[in-house]
């Protein structure tokens, strides 16, 4: 969901506009915090082994952001194929 959207919903109320753009940044939030924790997660239960120093060695640094790059990738990819779905679905019209 963006807040493009919002310009379908043209004959709410004033209030249910500020309701439902509320509603969809509140949602962008949720979402870019739980694929960033899914980030975390996979790349450090994947790339961390020991908790040998405060810092990470070097093949732990290179495959942390190897991972953060497919990982980011991937989602960017999906996100298009959603919306170039999307785009193709008809609308209730």
């Amino acid at each position: 969901m963006d807040k493009s959207m919002l310009g379908d919903l043209e004959s709410l109320p004033e209030e249910d506009k500020i309701r439902m753009s509320t509603m969809i940044d509140q949602l962008q939030i949720r979402d870019s915090l739980r694929m960033y924790n899914t980030l975390v997660e996979r790349c450090f239960s994947d790339c961390v082994d020991t908790f040998r120093r405060k810092s990470l060695d070097k093949q732990e640094e290179t495959c942390v952001r190897r991972c953060a790059e497919k990982f980011l990738k991937h989602s960017m990819r999906v996100g298009m194929r959603f919306a170039e779905l999307n785009q193709g679905a008809p609308t209730p019209d």
